[in-house]
């Protein structure tokens, strides 16, 4: 579920869900005018049309090689823009495959776990307040609202060289992974996702609940959310 929020023209958000294959995506466009959609929309064009192989290596190697790809191709675009044209996108990607998940990101997008009522964020943003926080410089709790906290340091088409990160989880039942852009959490804390994602076991509702919330304080960001649950008798 995506929206443009209350401040933004347009939405530079865009997401992929592609259940039958275990696949699901969301990513931030960045950019002045629609660079940043142009962005966020080839990353989810060129996902759609890709045929995932049967091995779990396979499929992690056709998406390192889709992003690459992608990133030459957008850096390309902006050259030809001129003018220090940005045409870029944070990423976040959920592959599942029988009882384990990889997640891949470049960027400030997110993937959390709620696992028996605890939530977690398996990923690490790449940006600018969170290499403050790492360095002792910006307390965690000051960081979503400190000026610089939209700066991201890695995006697809950002820079002539893209270094995605990757790691594995396992899967248990009844898991569920939410993958969002930064405008979620610039508006409700972790804590409260936690709250509302126990509140009730409809995806559909909880997705609901939260775009409602983040437009109720003032939606400063486009907003978009993705939730995924796993289940007994076939994992997420």
């Amino acid at each position: 579920m995506s929206h443009q929020g209350k401040v933004r023209k347009i939405n530079q958000d865009a997401f992929l869900a592609r259940p039958e294959e275990n696949f699901w995506l969301v990513a931030d466009g960045m950019g002045g005018h629609n660079c940043g959609e142009i962005a966020s929309q080839n990353i989810v064009a060129t996902f759609k049309h890709t045929h995932l192989p049967d091995r779990l290596s396979d499929r992690v190697k056709l998406c390192e090689d889709n992003l690459l790809a992608i990133n030459r191709h957008l850096q390309l675009e902006a050259r030809r823009l001129g003018n220090n044209a940005l045409i870029g996108s944070t990423v976040v990607i959920l592959l599942a495959y029988a009882d384990t998940c990889i997640l891949m990101w470049a960027g400030d997008s997110r993937a959390y776990r709620l696992r028996e009522g605890q939530l977690l964020q398996l990923t690490q943003d790449h940006s600018q307040v969170e290499e403050m926080v790492k360095r002792g410089m910006l307390l965690r709790e000051d960081a979503e609202n400190h000026p610089l906290s939209n700066i991201v340091t890695r995006a697809v088409g950002a820079h002539s060289t893209l270094f995605v990160d990757l790691i594995d989880y396992d899967i248990r039942d009844n898991d569920m992974f939410l993958l969002c852009s930064d405008g979620l959490n610039k508006e409700v804390s972790d804590t409260e996702l936690q709250d509302m994602l126990n509140e009730n076991d409809s995806v559909q509702d909880i997705n609901t609940a939260l775009i409602e919330c983040t437009l109720k304080r003032g939606a400063r960001d486009n907003v978009t959310s993705v939730l995924v649950k796993a289940h007994k008798a076939q994992h997420v």
